[in-house]
């Protein structure tokens, strides 16, 4: 019956589901006359900065016009009526918020003018969620931020978002949900894949949220990463050939093109990359650290009348990584009397591939009634393969996950009352080998283990805004969620939060509470697998969800197209996920820890285009990130010290201070200076003292030149001053990590219509 159920709801899904389109939010606004008096029949024109994408409305009997969706990103937004001069304002919506426009006309003189407005209403003022947005411009900009394996879009400009051990860590965890024109990805997988999710040369815009989510944003509490995608409304007619080369034989490059009508925008594009430093390397030397990879993107959007919308969404990848290792037999890594395995016999590979593909149909019944249906489907794999001759072990662990669903949300806007309710499952299918050749002598026979687990995840979803008054409105959210694998959970999460606007200010006040819940992996070991885990003194027991309780506060503060964002979280985990290697193998199993608390300070600062030249930005975070108790999942017979304890991934300060300057003959330079206080040390003593290794700077340049309107190149430093530093001593892929050294590559785009 538990199986029928699980058919007919993924049947349900498929063909009825999706998001609250989570890219989309909605604009409102009243037009007065100098009077104060409403301007009926005003005309309002809203336009997109990074494309050709436009819409307008007319005003109401009150003044008043909606725009209901609108995506993520920045626009402009014009009012225009006979007799009075025409206006415009800078608008930028955020997933999920609604934006409220004012315009008080005035009257026409003899030489009319636009009156543009000097503020940009760049502040969500119904949101409790801490907010980042990144444009196609600033990753174009940002030195090496547009190469297809990196994450600067991210680490650059979120506070808290650092990379080490070749993982993406962000407010003291490993799980993010990655969003693809609003529909969410699923992967309940832990630290099992290297190449990033999506080449940043294919977004649009990047919206980062940081906590405090509202109900539809589902339980990966330390982050989301919504992309809006680049669609074809930003072209007409147009490709765009992308080529690079640098040193240790680097290339990233892409071809992709696009256009659009009034009814329908297409972009695809295919891309390539390679070089021989690939990953962190046990050691400052790069040794046996290629990696290759290729993929492509595509998006088609007909609109088939005003009310409805189809929207299509596909991306595939595949990339592979050598797995560096510690050629040096003295140094300690190689030495197991402390606890590390030799990386000296090992000639490992990482096979991964990726594919994407979501539909959604977006009907608007009016201008406040919306409703999103999304299914998708999800293949991930990841390979990791062990040189026969791998001394003492050669190990396989290969694993691809099949996943199937959907989500169906509708929207309301009603009176005071922004209503979001729906529903979100996938149903996931996971085919494992394990394998392991000794050739250490031991005379232990090889063995491999196959696993086939499945399961299913079913989650319920409402919320609702309610505004008080205009400076005040409140938050309130459930999210219902059953997950059936290897064990059978349930959670009933709320989450509770507020803004408040000072009158004059403008500065906003929010606070939050809430709860999540985030499914396991599906991950289990049986037989020689066990019995191999069982001679290293370890067992295996179910994963169960982390369960996590967050209460954040903060502040935005706006100052003449400044914004300065300060926040206060803490999280406190149960189950806490993270992960761990079998003996001298390089089998990794996800863990849970008993507990785990994180909790920090958060600062960002963004400027506006100072002088129509420069612009900087900044984000620091003072954070820490404990855990502690007995393994309550995975891999167990061991234990963390009494009491809390620092994670490996805790770093007590992250700071990334950046900006670009337009400089003379269409040129600019662009700069991030970032520095990190040290993760925690493994081994004080050896050969650093204390509880952290040591504090570490990088400086990374681009100075980038348009050559009329088809050409443009950029040369790009990373790490240039070539400073080194042993990033941490955990274990994962490659043993230890250091950060890279300095890379230098050229890169060139080329322009044409067709």
């Amino acid at each position: 019956m538990r199986h029928i159920h699980i058919l007919l709801l993924g049947g349900l899904i498929f063909f009825a589901a999706s998001l609250h389109a989570t890219i989309f939010g909605s604009i409102r606004g009243i037009i007065h006359d100098p009077q104060h008096r409403p301007v009926q029949g005003a005309m309002v024109m809203l336009r997109a900065k990074s494309s050709e994408w436009s819409t307008s409305a007319i005003t109401d009997s009150n003044g008043e016009f909606t725009f209901n969706p609108v995506a993520i990103g920045e626009y402009s937004i014009s009012a225009a009526n006979p007799g009075f001069a025409q206006a415009m304002q800078n608008v930028v919506v955020a997933s999920g918020t609604e934006p409220v426009v004012h315009f008080q006309l005035k009257l026409a003189g003899a030489n009319e003018t636009m009156n543009v407005s000097g503020v940009p209403a760049v502040v969500p003022t119904d949101s409790a969620t801490p907010i980042t947005l990144v444009n196609r411009a600033d990753i174009e900009r940002t030195p090496g931020a547009a190469r297809t394996n990196s994450l600067a879009m991210i680490t650059n400009y979120v506070p808290g978002a650092y990379f080490t051990h070749d993982q993406l860590h962000i407010r003291g965890g490993h799980q993010t949900s990655w969003l693809i024109d609003g529909v969410p990805v699923p992967n309940t997988n832990i630290a099992s894949n290297l190449g990033p999710q999506f080449d940043p040369k294919d977004i649009d815009y990047l919206e980062v949220n940081r906590g405090s989510y509202s109900a539809e944003f589902g339980d990966r509490t330390y982050g989301v990463f919504n992309i809006v995608p680049r669609t074809g409304f930003e072209r007409n007619n147009q490709a765009e050939l992308t080529l690079s080369a640098g040193n240790f034989f680097q290339t990233n490059d892409q071809f992709n093109f696009g256009s659009h009508t009034q009814r329908f925008a297409y972009y695809a594009s295919l891309n390539g990359n390679r070089s021989d430093l690939g990953i962190q390397t046990p050691v400052p030397q790069v040794v046996h650290d290629a990696a290759n990879g290729y993929g492509g993107f595509g998006s088609l959007i007909f609109n088939v009348d005003p009310s409805n919308q189809l929207r299509f969404m596909t991306s595939l990848r595949k990339d592979y990584y050598q797995i560096p290792y510690d050629p040096f037999p003295n140094d300690i890594e190689n030495n197991s009397v402390n606890g590390q395995y030799p990386s000296i016999g090992l000639r490992d590979g990482d096979h991964e591939s990726d594919a994407i593909v979501n539909f959604s149909w977006v009907h608007t019944f009016n201008s406040r009634l919306l409703l999103t249906v999304s299914p998708f489907y999800h293949y991930n794999r990841a390979n990791y393969d062990g040189s026969s001759q791998d001394i003492p072990i050669t190990t396989t662990q290969d694993r691809s996950s099949t996943y199937g669903g959907g989500q169906v949300s509708f929207s309301a806007n009603i009176a005071k009352n922004n209503l979001q309710a729906g529903l979100y499952s996938f149903y996931q299918k996971d085919d494992e080998q394990f394998g392991a050749i000794f050739n250490d002598g031991s005379g232990n026979p090889p063995f491999t283990d196959n696993e086939h687990p499945s399961g299913s995840l079913a989650a319920f979803f409402i919320d609702d805004k309610f505004q008080v008054t205009p400076w005040l409105t409140l938050m309130a959210g459930m999210r219902p969620t059953h997950f059936s694998g290897a064990v059978s959970e349930s959670a009933i999460n709320p989450r509770f939060g507020a803004s408040l606007v000072v009158p004059h200010l403008k500065w906003v006040l929010r606070a939050f509470y809430g709860n999540y819940y985030q499914a396991p992996p599906l991950i289990t070991a049986s037989g020689p697998l066990l019995e191999f885990a069982s001679t290293n003194n370890l067992g295996f027991i179910p994963l169960r969800g982390e369960r996590d309780e967050e209460n954040q506060f903060g502040v935005t503060i706006p100052f003449r197209g400044w914004v300065v964002d300060a926040d206060n979280f803490r999280t406190r985990v149960v189950n806490f996920f993270d992960h761990n290697n079998i003996g001298e193998s390089n089998l990794f199993f996800p863990i849970t820890i008993g507990q785990g608390l994180i909790r920090g300070w958060e600062l960002t600062l963004r400027s506006p285009r100072i002088a129509h030249r420069g612009q900087i930005h900044l984000a620091y975070s003072n954070q820490i990130a404990e855990g502690g108790g007995a393994i309550t999942g995975g891999l167990t017979n061991f234990s963390l010290p009494v009491g809390l304890s620092r994670l490996d991934h805790d770093q007590r300060n992250t700071l990334n201070v950046g900006g670009d300057v337009n400089l003379p003959w269409r040129s600019y330079a662009s700069t991030n200076v970032y520095y990190g206080s040290g993760f925690s040390n493994a081994f004080p003593g050896q050969p650093y003292p204390g509880n952290y290794l040591p504090g570490h700077t990088t400086f990374d340049l681009s100075l980038g030149k348009d050559f009329g309107e088809r050409f443009s190149a950029s040369l790009n430093a990373l790490n240039v001053a070539n400073r080194r530093v042993e990033l941490d001593n955990s274990v994962t892929f490659g043993g230890f990590h250091w950060n890279a050294p300095r890379e230098m590559f050229v890169e060139v785009r080329y322009r044409f219509h067709y």
